[in-house]
């Protein structure tokens, strides 16, 4: 899953498009191997600053459209906590919604993406963008993230969507150890029964204990993509396509030796 931040400020300047730049991060992705593109118009970064819904609308729209032009059969997700913003990007052409409050925010976006019909990626996240790294704070982060996206499964498919995708939340209110515990654990949340995806590229949590900063965390992305295959990812959502396909292809290279070894 490729990212296309319709923003001025997502915490890697790379990935920030404009309508007549994201035609071109488009197609790099689409030409680099990107099985669906995640487009989004409002900053998740911690401390970001929450913008109205018609703002986000205004930066989404040209590029979402210019997108469905171009590549129409492309699976394209929209990345928003907003039910109107949802419900325009559905009607535009959307073909999921990837909502960073699993459905929270707004009580009301579960209704528009089950009358939209399309799949939801629900994450988990403690607090707010604005607040969420000031004192994250458990008792059990991997219990209690897990039971969240559980409850939140059971309650969405109550609405009726049917298709739904579990986010863990890398660096959403949680602490550089809540982070590794997480990954390391990654595998227990396919007890959902829903596609995990994982958000890590070039986040603090490889680029803080490395002394880095985003730009030149593209390296320890890749290892951490590599660690999350193998413990059960099965979407990707990355800024960089072409180094995440390479690792894919290589780790099934290394799933399918391991299955013609005879082991479980």
């Amino acid at each position: 899953m490729g990212i296309l931040n319709a923003t001025p400020d997502s915490f890697h300047a790379g990935s920030r498009v404009d309508a007549q730049s994201s035609i071109s991060k488009a197609r790099t992705m689409v030409q680099e191997g990107a099985d669906m593109l995640d487009l989004g118009g409002q900053s998740s970064r911690p401390g970001a600053e929450t913008i109205s819904s018609e703002a986000e609308w205004v930066r989404i729209q040209p590029v979402l459209e210019g997108i469905l032009e171009q590549w129409p059969d492309l699976p394209l997700s929209v990345d928003t906590y907003h039910a109107d913003v949802a419900r325009k990007a559905i009607e535009a052409g959307a073909h999921m919604i990837n909502d960073i409050s699993a459905g929270t925010l707004d009580p009301e976006l579960p209704h528009a993406v089950a009358e939209g019909g399309v799949p939801m990626a629900i994450m988990h996240m403690q607090g707010t963008p604005k607040t969420m790294q000031k004192s994250p704070a458990y008792v059990d982060v991997h219990a209690e993230v897990k039971s969240h996206l559980s409850q939140r499964v059971q309650s969405l498919k109550g609405m009726g969507i049917e298709h739904l995708i579990v986010d863990p939340g890398f660096g959403f209110g949680k602490s550089l150890q809540d982070n590794y515990l997480l990954l390391s654990n990654l595998k227990e949340l396919q007890e959902l029964r829903c596609p995990v995806l994982i958000g890590i590229s070039r986040k603090s949590m490889i680029y803080k204990p490395l002394d880095l900063s985003p730009d030149t965390a593209l390296n320890g992305t890749t290892a951490l993509h590599a660690w999350g295959l193998d413990r059960g990812a099965n979407i990707l959502r990355v800024h960089d396509v072409a180094p995440a396909v390479e690792c894919i292809a290589l780790y099934e290279y290394l799933r399918k030796a391991h299955s013609a070894s005879g082991h479980d």
